[in-house]
């Protein structure tokens, strides 16, 4: 099979990263991440967008030099289109189209809660490269999602339940927030949760169990608290 390589940019929220796959193996993964968010408690958009601006020609050039390939190699470049921060997205198209116009290649727009369950196919290593056979039920959880997502084909995907309000990840990363923890609060609150005390304090559980998923009734309980 002949190569085929492919340029990923990613820039929905407050990270800069690139990826060159050739055909399912990714040979490079470089990421910026904005650190300056955590003394003000979330992620602010405008300086998100700005920080994208200085870091994502730098994060290219580094991802196509660790995959040890030239520009002119490229086949596509694959950017984020959505969801997330629109001004954030804004930088990544329009570096991923002002590139692929230079070099005369095409873009692929990616829908990045499609491409967080596709991940399931990045070869890292080919000895254990077993990626899912279809059809197959997927758990996203991500910073602003939580589905289940019933995958048919690569390109057949139904969602079958989501959140009707705050995602799981937005709910730690909001109650992190009212505990004064620094962010993103999150991981904090599952790593102090190892050791903690589960019977300390009696909260509402999370519905989980209709066709729809809700985890803001724990968010206003700890509020409450």
């Amino acid at each position: 099979m002949e190569s085929v390589y492919i340029l990923g940019i990613e820039s929905s929220c407050d990270e800069t990263a690139a990826s060159v796959f050739r055909n399912s193996q990714m040979l490079s993964n470089v990421i910026a991440s904005q650190q300056v968010h955590s003394i003000y408690g979330g992620v602010i958009p405008e300086m998100a967008s700005r920080l994208h601006e200085k870091h994502i020609a730098q994060v290219v050039e580094k991802a196509l030099s660790d995959a040890k390939i030239q520009k002119n190699q490229l086949n596509a470049i694959a950017f984020t289109n959505g969801p997330g921060l629109i001004g954030a997205l804004l930088v990544g198209s329009s570096f991923a189209k002002g590139l692929a116009q230079g070099l005369n290649i095409p873009i692929l727009p990616v829908n990045h809660l499609k491409a967080h369950i596709l991940a399931h196919f990045i070869e890292k290593d080919k000895t254990n490269f077993k990626p899912p056979n279809f059809p197959f039920l997927c758990l996203t959880v991500s910073g602003g999602h939580t589905q289940i997502v019933l995958l048919k084909s690569h390109y057949e995907m139904e969602i079958l339940a989501t959140t009707i309000d705050d995602a799981a990840g937005e709910c730690f990363d909001k109650i992190a927030k009212m505990l004064g923890l620094q962010y993103p609060g999150g991981p904090l609150i599952d790593r102090y949760a190892q050791a903690g005390n589960p019977t300390a304090f009696k909260y509402p559980q999370p519905n989980t169990n209709s066709d729809n998923f809700s985890f803001s009734g724990i968010k206003t309980a700890v509020l409450y608290h």
